[in-house]
This record gives C-alpha cells, structure tokens and sequence, in this order.
C-alpha cells in the first residue's frame, strides 16, 4: 500500500548551516529534489583594489526547506547542513504565510536590516499600500523614524523596514 502525501504534508523549516555554507548547502538541497529557499540580498563589498556588487545571505548561517517529516534525515545529510531549529525540544516548523512574508519583503524595493535586538512589542499595524500591503508588524521607535517591525518568533530575530508612516494603519 502506498501512502500519498497532500500539500497539508509539507511544512517550511528554518535550518542552520555551517558559517558562509549557505548558498552551497541550499543548491545541495535543490539538487537532491528538496525545495529550499536562501533569501538573498546585494550588497557592496569593498576590496583594497576594487568594489563589487555581491549577493550576500540575508539571515546568516539560515535557509529555510519545505520537506515532510520523513525527509528530515536526507536534509541533515546535505554538506553544508548544521541542524535544524528546535523549539522545547521539537524541530520548528513555519508557517507558509511567514515564508511568503520573507519573499514579499525580499521582493520589495524597500532598504532592509536585520536586527537579533529584543524589539519590544508595540503598536500593531498593517500595511495598507504599496508591494506590502495586507502584512501586519509593530511600529517601535528606532533611529527615531516609525519603522515596521515584522517578527519572525521561529527564528528568534527580526526584520526591520523603512516605510513611510503614511502607508501604515493602526488596528
């Protein structure tokens, strides 16, 4: 008898890799069939004799794949593979909007940090126009300008976006 597996089988999970592995370890995840996702973004790297635009891991040491529990071992097999995240000693998983969330802002033309600070939580909001619109965060004060914070709990940081206020609602 042979078990199907639904789309509900699937589920995103942050995995942590071997310092500066990501980009190898998430194309050793795409060439064994695995669906993996690095968020990248460019940045400029200066040299002693020369600047370069460079597409560099945006969370370090991070990736995320969408896989069934019985392909957990084959991930942990894959050079360049750390572990998975656990949280009260169970591997995490994410939520599928929280992945899209991380795509949209990547997409997004909006200048973005990371930041692993303690944000406290504040006002909740959501973005009522522009390539974000519909995703909700907390306003907190930083660098004295309002700032969407969008909290990513699973994997303990979070990422911060410039945005005019006039593009936030409060809810």
């Amino acid at each position: 008898m042979v078990s199907r597996l639904n789309k509900a089988d699937y589920k995103w999970y942050p995995v942590y890799t071997q310092p500066r592995a990501e980009k190898k370890a998430c194309q050793a995840l795409l060439n064994k069939g695995i669906e993996a996702y690095l968020p990248l973004h460019r940045q400029l790297k200066q040299w002693s004799d020369r600047k370069k635009w460079v597409e560099e891991p945006f969370i370090k040491s991070y990736l995320f794949v969408r896989i069934t529990e019985r392909e957990q071992t084959e991930v942990l097999m894959t050079k360049g593979v750390a572990r998975f995240i656990y949280f009260s000693n169970k591997i995490t998983s994410m939520p599928d909007r929280q992945i899209d969330d991380v795509k949209l802002l990547m997409a997004s033309p909006y200048e973005l940090e990371i930041t692993e600070e303690n944000l406290q939580p504040g006002e909740k909001i959501m973005i009522k126009a522009g390539p974000l619109k519909g995703m909700t965060g907390e306003i907190i004060s930083y660098r004295s300008q309002k700032q969407l914070i969008l909290r990513l709990e699973s994997l303990g940081c979070s990422i911060v976006v410039n945005i005019a206020a006039t593009l936030i609602e409060r809810f």
